[in-house]
């Protein structure tokens, strides 16, 4: 069976409809439907456009992906036109962590509404509950501290920007510089919809970007530093830099 006739049966079964209730939804008749949910015949582009349009999820999703991979939960908004995440799971179903290494952040630019690219990541687990899609990057350079170039910082999916906070810190795609782990603040001009980019580096002057540049946002959960530590690094400050990342509550 093609990708597409089992993503047609499994949409229908997640939205709860019979054939004959999808068919007459895009204007045709039970029979053609059944021939396409049974790889007998594949949808002419028309007909793709209005499944995409219905399920509002991206054609390569409905050609490409592989929607047995999802959940209810998984089919989040995503700008205008999707609203579909691959989901991978474990034997037990517990979602797992896509990771974009260093060496695949340029082909995410490209790659990240591609679902087949995102399959093709490597996968990871975190040693606590998470809520929410969440995404691990590869961090380059030295502009975050205490993160270092090689880091691994995890992010939950922003569905809005009106969620961003000023002054948190996110893991964000842009148009033209790819992914970026910086903190962000509204700017202050009247009508503006730009966000200021900040670096905790003060050796990196901040910088506007338009939000119509910019494409993923991710909400920094925690990081993954790779590598050893120099003995500098070792001290208190940095201990408890640590233990808030991974939301953990201390007293004095």
């Amino acid at each position: 069976m093609s990708k597409i006739s089992k993503n047609i049966r499994i949409l229908r079964d997640l939205k709860k409809l019979s054939q004959e209730q999808l068919a007459e939804a895009l204007g045709i008749n039970r029979s053609r439907l059944g021939a396409y949910e049974e790889a007998r015949n594949e949808p002419p582009i028309e007909l793709l456009i209005r499944l995409s349009t219905y399920f509002q999820i991206s054609i390569d999703a409905l050609v490409r992906g592989d929607l047995s991979k999802t959940t209810p939960d998984t089919l989040i908004k995503i700008g205008k036109n999707r609203t579909l995440f691959p989901i991978t799971v474990d034997k037990d179903g517990n979602d797992l962590i896509e990771v974009v290494p260093l060496k695949a952040s340029a082909g995410y630019l490209n790659g990240y509404a591609d679902p087949q690219f995102i399959e093709e990541l490597p996968v990871m687990n975190l040693p606590f509950k998470i809520v929410g899609k969440h995404r691990a990057f590869g961090i380059k350079g030295d502009s975050m501290p205490p993160l270092r170039d090689g880091s691994i910082a995890v992010g939950r999916y922003v569905e809005s920007l009106s969620e961003i906070k000023d002054g948190q810190t996110f893991i964000v795609l842009t148009k033209n510089d790819g992914i970026v782990y910086k903190r962000l603040y509204r700017t202050n001009k009247k009508g503006s919809s730009e966000f200021e980019f900040h670096s905790d580096n003060p050796a990196y002057s901040p910088y506007n970007i338009p939000a119509e540049e910019i494409l993923e946002v991710w909400s920094f959960i925690c990081s993954l530093n790779i590598g050893d530590s120099k003995p500098q690094d070792l001290n208190i400050d940095s201990v408890i830099r640590f233990l808030q990342s991974y939301r953990v509550e201390m007293g004095k």
